[in-house]
């Protein structure tokens, strides 16, 4: 790839301006000191918007962006981890912003940066931009959910305990500027990468025992169960990936899914991530009698925490593992002063009659809330040749 057409994050390009706002590429370091600044943690940037994703992405290539007063001194006021992936046959590039940017959704000139984000996209190579805004639109408490599940019901058929004004206005604003969203504005789980559905503990002004009360009867039930036939909770090391990988081959063959990632991106994952920042990625292991049980991941950036992927062997199930582990992840997540857990996608189904709903239901027992993003959306970067490239590209994404 040419580095006039993509230029790396540390080599500046033509910068857009509009009313005194400055755009262009960062280096990592500055992108990095944005992130933990007073303004940067305002925005509530996510894991996927950190620089060392870029290495954990194969087959992408990155841009970091930045803009506000003066990108180039570190003033900013939002900024981009941009994947690139290339169109098979030719030298253009389908950008993608996993969960980002991380800028201002509230502003009211949303084109005072979006607009120079796109053009400065399209003169990298872009044919087509994906981004991920970041307000919410729905939330739905648990205990509004759990007792309306039955056969054919989804959580869109239930009254939101909350609708966010902003993700509203800003899902109208994209679509007057020729946005759409992945997947189409349905309930559904949409055709983005990322899950349209998450839920989420709330953290802030909570104490342990709030957390505790915030746990179901099972839950309680569950997490106790644990203690008493003596589950040991740990945090593990990089030596540890290759058991987890072998967990979650066992939980993907048992519970029918398939996430597709080797043990090699984990450990690329935990590298990249950690190297960052040490201690952004854990691993923590539940070990019965000497052995390990279950395993998940859990990923911090600034006052917001992930649980990412959590996989468990398919015997002793009955001493709890997997509950005693997301106890200790929520309160290590509430000891460090995150702001939310999040325990990532959940799917759409309140019918206890199809397999997903067993997810959901276990979630559902924190005590936290199921929200709708924005999901993703999608539009193609100026100009006939290019709406005809992303109709292809479209395509073939649909064949593989």
């Amino acid at each position: 790839m040419s580095a006039l057409l993509v230029p790396s994050s540390s080599s500046p390009v033509r910068r857009a301006r509009n009313q005194g706002l400055a755009l262009g590429t960062i280096t990592p370091e500055t992108y990095r000191a944005f992130l933990a600044s007073p303004e940067g943690r305002a925005l509530g940037p996510g894991f996927l918007q950190c620089p060392s994703w870029a290495d954990v992405k194969e087959g992408w290539q990155s841009l970091l962006i930045g803009w506000g007063p003066d990108p180039d001194a570190g003033a900013l006021t939002g900024a981009a981890l941009v994947l690139l992936r290339q169109f098979p046959g030719t030298r253009k590039y389908f950008a993608y912003l996993p969960e980002g940017p991380a800028a201002d959704w509230g502003d009211p000139d949303v084109d005072a940066w979006l607009d120079p984000l796109l053009d400065h996209l399209r003169r990298a190579g872009a044919f087509a931009v994906r981004i991920g805004p970041s307000p919410a639109y729905r939330r739905w408490d648990a205990a509004r959910l759990k007792p309306l599940a039955g056969p054919g019901r989804s959580i869109g058929d239930v009254l939101a305990s909350e609708v966010d004004p902003l993700g509203s206005a800003v899902a109208d604003r994209l679509r007057v500027r020729g946005w759409r969203r992945c997947g189409g504005d349905g309930t559904g789980q949409g055709g983005g990468a990322q899950p349209r559905h998450v839920f989420q503990v709330p953290l802030a002004g909570r104490t342990p025992d709030d957390l505790w009360a915030g746990l179901n009867q099972e839950w309680r039930r569950n997490v106790r169960r644990a203690r008493k036939e003596g589950v040991e909770v740990v945090v593990g090391s990089a030596a540890d990936l290759p058991e987890f990988s072998r967990l979650l081959t066992l939980t993907e063959r048992r519970d029918g899914f398939r996430l597709g990632r080797s043990l090699a991106y984990y450990e690329r994952q935990y590298a990249a991530l950690n190297a960052e920042e040490p201690g952004r990625m854990k691993l923590y292991l539940a070990r019965h009698r000497g052995e390990i049980l279950a395993a998940h991941t859990m990923i911090t950036v600034g006052r917001r925490t992930w649980y990412q992927t959590g996989a468990s062997a398919d015997h002793r199930r009955e001493v709890r593992p997997s509950n005693a582990l997301q106890w200790r992840m929520l309160l290590d997540a509430h000891a460090t002063g995150a702001d939310v857990y999040d325990m990532r996608g959940v799917p759409s189904t309140l019918d206890p009659e199809e397999r997903a709903y067993g997810l959901l239901r276990w979630k559902l027992g924190t005590g936290g809330q199921v929200v709708e993003t924005l999901g993703e959306w999608e539009r193609p970067v100026g100009g006939s040749a290019n709406h005809a490239l992303h109709r292809a590209f479209q395509a073939y994404l649909n064949r593989r």
